[in-house]
């Protein structure tokens, strides 16, 4: 069989996404997409708007073969880390030809050259990322800047300021990096992304991100005024989640417990390598005062400090990071594949990975569980407190979700 991997959210599952899949069958000639996916926390440091199963549901009734899931130690981290573990989950498998990202631009020899400086580090880069540090620059800030410099004089490309300043490219660039770390015979495949902006909170188009469709729930109860935004199959599990008052989660929910913690004396964000530079203490500061996540997140935030990296720095002490290697853990292969979903063709793939994986294949929680599974499992317990409609042992009770077509 001839395989495509897709690293997703699917927070929740819309149109671009469907179009993507589409795209990835189409531009790779495959016989069946393999996503890898965030569990109960997304990338963002954010609470999935509705639980791991359903997403993968919505996945499996729109092209998606096969759903795994991407352990929460590497979704709830940098771009780096993020990509890392799922591109090694999809290199250890030992079934994917193809790898199929969006992105915001087409130039995809740029893409490649960037993540080979950023994999090599050369001397010259270093040496400009230090200074742009030491001038007070966010990391992301910085090595854009470093790399905008060392490209003009290396490269052919005279600005490449769009191609990572924009979140898919990023993400794109570190995908290829990963690829490229892990030696691995993936072959790269990017997708030129259509409609909104990956941070785009307006409605404003068929292909409307994720962002735009969160927001909405935040404000508003009258689901069918996303109907034009999602596959009608996804619409119709969310519309049913809706009628039966399902949290739709939106992170601000994780507040009141963010604030227990801090109250109890657990003054430990400092265990945690995002912390660094005086951020926990900033953080501390400002926690009292806050009256929801995007208050608290918005007064920590500075020149240095980004939003994301603060949220996601929440989220990790929301789910205890601190008690595991957390460093350790991210910087590791991915350990496992735990299948959260799958079809009748998904089922003949899984097949298919049982005679070529390097790694565990889980369908359900063994006896002996490693760290960055018992973090999964902890981080359902933890949704759990969230949504009421999921149990504190979702992970023990729940059998992947099994579509048949």
């Amino acid at each position: 069989m001839k395989l495509t991997g897709i690293v997703a959210e699917y927070n929740p599952f819309h149109n671009g996404h469907e179009y993507h899949i589409k795209k990835s069958i189409e531009q790779t000639n495959c016989d069946g997409i393999v996503a890898v996916m965030s569990g109960n926390f997304v990338q963002r440091g954010l609470p999935a708007i509705v639980d791991k199963w359903t997403r993968a549901e919505m996945a499996l009734l729109n092209g998606v073969d096969l759903v795994i899931e991407l352990p929460v130690i590497y979704s709830v981290s940098s771009a780096e880390f993020f990509s890392f573990g799922a591109v090694s989950l999809l290199n250890s498998i030992g079934v994917i030809e193809n790898i199929c990202f969006g992105c915001e631009t087409e130039d995809s020899e740029a893409l490649f050259q960037i993540a080979r400086i950023f994999n090599d580090e050369p001397q010259e880069y270093k040496v400009l990322l230090t200074n742009y540090l030491a001038l007070g620059n966010s990391f992301p800030k910085a090595r854009t800047m470093a790399m905008e410099k060392y490209y003009k004089t290396h490269c052919d490309k005279h600005d490449i300021t769009s191609i990572i300043s924009l979140p898919n490219n990023i993400l794109a660039i570190e995908y290829y990096k990963s690829l490229i770390k892990l030696n691995s015979r993936i072959t790269a495949s990017p997708i030129k992304r259509l409609g909104s902006n990956y941070n785009d909170k307006r409605l404003n188009s068929k292909f409307a991100s994720a962002t735009a469709i969160r927001e909405f729930f935040k404000d508003n109860k009258n689901i069918e005024d996303v109907r034009n935004y999602i596959p009608l199959n996804s619409f119709n599990i969310l519309s049913y989640l809706n009628n039966k008052n399902y949290s739709l989660l939106t992170g601000d929910e994780m507040l009141d417990f963010i604030k227990y913690r801090f109250y109890s004396g657990d003054k430990t964000l400092n265990k945690l390598p995002d912390a660094s530079e005086g951020l926990d203490n900033r953080i501390y500061k400002f926690i009292d005062k806050s009256s929801s996540l995007n208050s608290l997140i918005e007064m920590v935030k500075t020149k240095r400090y980004t939003y994301s990296r603060i949220s996601r720095l929440l989220c990790q002490y929301f789910l205890l990071f601190d008690r595991f290697n957390y460093s350790e853990l991210r910087s590791m292969q991915c350990p496992y594949a735990r299948i959260l979903g799958f079809n009748n063709n998904g089922r003949e793939i899984i097949r298919e990975m049982k005679k070529n994986s390097s790694i565990p294949i889980i369908t359900k929680i063994p006896n002996k569980i490693n760290d960055t599974l018992r973090a999964d499992i902890f981080a359902t317990k933890a949704y759990s407190l969230l949504n009421n409609h999921v149990v504190s042992n979702a992970d023990y009770l729940n059998s992947p979700v099994i579509i048949k077509n």
